[in-house]
């Protein structure tokens, strides 16, 4: 299904001009909205869509009235929003899509794992349905992206709930195993690949300085993260 239009049991796919169509900066919130509720729990404050999306938060309430008028959010005022069932389901879509191309510009097309994040962030918006399947079958419906994050399935049930934790909760003498790391930030995932900490890295924490640097063995040597980095890390523990 196009992601610029409601999915089709909630809205007239062969009407182009029906009013309810999202542009992409209003799935872009729906997906924001959707991975900090998913982080932090819902509801998702202003400031924290603010922040995440690095917009002003009047930017945010109005786009939030917006979403609001078309069943997408619920608002509750000075506590936040909450995705509908509506909501969610456009931004599952979304994700698959971006992340389903992330895969596929990572196995087919030589793109590096720094590099997938923002051309799948311009294409997730404007693929068909069939496209989607398409790319889904070639890759072997693969159950998560290049940076360890789960690919929505196909009937974009929301996927279980994870149990990872930053790595920058882990005390030393702890021995964890990447899940996945961050896709937000290309210089933040360009210093971890370079340093070695990818999806199923084992690392053992070494020391947690007082000042938040992070110290990790990765197997192949040492790498000291800034608690900032080692918090975008999310890790489980490892098997004895």
């Amino acid at each position: 299904m196009t992601t610029s239009e409601l999915p089709s049991d909630l809205s007239d796919r062969t009407v182009p001009d029906d009013d309810r169509m999202l542009s992409d900066v209003m799935e872009d919130y729906l997906k924001s909205i959707y991975r900090l509720q998913r982080e932090e729990g819902a509801p998702v404050g202003t400031s924290d869509i603010a922040e995440y999306m690095d917009v002003t938060p009047p930017t945010v309430t109005s786009m939030l009235e917006k979403l609001e008028e078309r069943d997408l959010v619920d608002r509750e005022k000075y506590k936040g929003v909450e995705l509908t069932e509506q909501g969610e389901t456009v931004a599952l879509e979304v994700l698959r899509h971006h992340r389903l191309l992330e895969s596929y510009l990572a196995e087919h097309l030589d793109y590096s794992r720094t590099e997938v994040h923002d051309e799948a962030d311009i294409l997730e918006h404007h693929i068909s349905e069939e496209f989607e399947r398409r790319v889904a079958e070639v890759l072997g419906d693969p159950e998560v992206d290049p940076h360890g994050d789960p690919i929505p399935s196909e009937d974009l049930a929301p996927p279980p709930t994870e149990e990872t934790t930053p790595l920058s909760d882990h005390d030393e003498g702890t021995r964890v195993v990447v899940e996945r790391v961050s896709d937000r930030d290309e210089e933040e995932l360009q210093y971890l690949e370079e340093a070695g900490i990818t999806p199923g890295t084992e690392l053992s924490v070494l020391d947690v300085a007082p000042f938040g640097m992070v110290t990790v063995d990765t197997g192949t040597g040492e790498q000291s993260l800034p608690e900032r980095v080692a918090r975008s890390v999310r890790v489980r523990a490892a098997e004895e």
